[in-house]
């Protein structure tokens, strides 16, 4: 009895629909088609590249030719070298603004990232309603202008409702945005009151891609809520947190319109940030020289605390396996 031998499998190439062999793509089709792509993708770049050149990279370069220049609007330009540098050491105005920003950015980022933080944890944790995600943010789709008016009415001192109900308590009513040592506080809590809901999704966005495993895994091994938070939630979120922190902190420096429609960068200068000095000193004394030179150390100092913070932070690694 002989057994058939199985035949080796066919290697010819795979033939058409009527028996012919088909015929490879020929090079030249195939670098035609990654042009074409190639030409799309520059087509869908083209407005983001425009803008970027025009409202971005144009006006960043004009501003530092112009920090080394007396500008006025009204004369040409002249070129006086360091002299503004030199001026902005000088100036006490202008540590004195530096002083009230970073004042203002460590009650901001402080309350705010704990606060988002917390609120990132419990929409995660205790619901998953797409509503109440909408409620939270519905603070930061009104403008800044518009907070800081509303808040300028409601903590007035005589007529707002704010200080109606600490009067109503028993306390002495406190001037909010009229005092020196309230004001900027005050301006901190109400940036904080219209950020913290955004600031809280970006961490929630974070939050859920922590596999869910990892908590069943601790649940099981006993591991309180606090416990898992500290041992897997922090160092889980950490890039997602680091990336959160260095956009808060650039936005905090940057402080202006809250200021503008508040307190004026009063009382006693007590609120006149940096960017608000530089604001005036441009278009209220037509020191544009001046105000570019103080853009520019502005531009310095944040890019210097950004680097630090990537570094520090590890922004760009994962724990996650």
């Amino acid at each position: 009895m002989t057994v058939a031998s199985s035949s080796p499998p066919s290697r010819l190439p795979p033939r058409g629909v009527e028996g012919t062999v088909p015929k490879p793509r020929s090079g030249r089709k195939r670098e035609r088609d990654g042009g074409g792509d190639g030409a799309l993708a520059a087509l869908f770049i083209a407005p983001a590249m425009l803008g970027f050149l025009v409202f971005l990279l144009w006006p960043t370069l004009r501003g530092i030719y112009l920090s080394f220049t007396r500008f006025n609007l009204l004369t040409p330009a002249e070129w006086v070298g360091l002299d503004n540098y030199r001026r902005m050491v000088n100036d006490p105005i202008f540590w004195d603004s530096m002083q009230v920003t970073v004042e203002y950015v460590f009650i901001n980022i402080g309350v705010q990232t704990v606060s988002a933080l917390a609120v990132a944890v419990l929409l995660q944790r205790l619901t998953r309603s797409a509503a109440l995600r909408g409620v939270v943010l519905t603070p930061y789709l009104m403008s800044n202008v518009v907070a800081g008016i509303v808040w300028l009415w409601m903590l007035d001192t005589q007529l707002g409702v704010g200080n109606e109900i600490i009067a109503g308590l028993g306390f002495d009513r406190i001037p909010f945005l009229a005092d020196e040592t309230w004001a900027i506080p005050t301006i901190a809590l109400i940036n904080v009151w219209r950020h913290v809901g955004y600031t809280a999704l970006l961490l929630f966005a974070g939050l859920q891609a922590i596999p869910g495993d990892m908590y069943e895994a601790a649940k099981v091994d006993g591991a309180s809520e606090w416990r898992m938070f500290w041992r897997i939630t922090m160092p889980l979120l950490r890039p997602v947190l680091a990336v959160v922190l260095i956009m808060t902190v650039i936005g905090s420096f940057q402080v202006f319109d809250t200021v503008a429609v508040t307190t004026n960068g009063g009382p006693a200068n007590a609120t006149n940030v940096l960017q608000f000095y530089i604001y005036g000193s441009a278009f209220g004394r037509f020191q544009f020289g001046y105000a570019s030179a103080m853009s520019v150390a502005l531009l310095v100092v944040l890019s210097a605390i950004t680097i630090l913070q990537y570094r520090l932070t590890r922004a760009g690694q994962t724990d996650l396996g």
